[in-house]
């Protein structure tokens, strides 16, 4: 995937050789600029300020501010960058942490590079690395504070049937023919579902959906 527009990555990780090798994986790229590094999530924010990147590819594990938090005070600036993590292991809690917060979503460290160059490319437009399956197993390993999240959230019936089909990782012309919609509807009902949810992006919405019981995360949606 290309663009005119060549995508800002500030890449964060404790250790150099990966950072080496994720920055070499990206640079190949013509539609992607690597504008900086950091070692660890305490100089993220600065550097975010000072270079302006629109994706954030940070792993959830570093000494001294982890990914997770890291995300939390990044997305709560005005016109965040997007963030996304990297994990060892994919049933992490620390993983869970950052989709919470509003991270685009997570890759193994072991994703094949061309994979990590279309997330990279996928998050910036806006869009979100959903892998309903893994999330669903996040949230049924680990506790969250979602509550009643989506029972305030105030939904309506085909809302609601709309973020049950985003939790098994629907696009919105796949909901669209499952519901006989428009793609415009759907797409409409999707935007009113972050809205009401305080999502950032599908991944939030569908942790919150699955956290608080709404679709029961020990169960495949269907």
């Amino acid at each position: 995937m290309t663009s005119d527009v060549s995508v800002g990555v500030l890449l964060a990780d404790p250790e150099e050789p990966v950072r080496t090798g994720l920055r070499a994986v990206l640079d190949a790229d013509p539609g992607i600029t690597v504008l900086g590094e950091a070692a660890d999530g305490d100089a993220v924010p600065g550097l975010v300020t000072r270079l302006r990147p629109e994706v954030v590819l940070a792993d959830v594990r570093m000494p001294a501010v982890d990914g997770g938090t890291a995300a939390r005070a990044l997305l709560r600036r005005p016109g965040p960058p997007r963030v996304l993590v990297l994990t060892t292991f994919g049933h992490d809690r620390y993983v869970l942490d950052a989709l919470c917060a509003g991270a685009g979503g997570f890759l193994l460290k072991r994703t094949p590079p061309r994979d990590v160059v279309r997330a990279v490319h996928t998050v910036a437009a806006g869009e979100s690395l959903l892998f309903p399956a893994a999330v669903r197993e996040l949230v049924a390993g680990f506790a969250t504070d979602d509550g009643d999240r989506l029972a305030a959230a105030g939904l309506t019936a085909r809302e609601g049937g709309v973020l049950r089909l985003m939790a098994r990782g629907l696009s919105d012309a796949e909901i669209a023919g499952e519901l006989a919609l428009g793609v415009g509807t759907v797409t409409t009902d999707v935007a009113a579902v972050l809205a009401k949810t305080g999502s950032r992006g599908r991944t939030q919405a569908v942790v919150a959906a699955y956290s608080s019981g709404f679709v029961d995360p020990r169960f495949p949606v269907r």
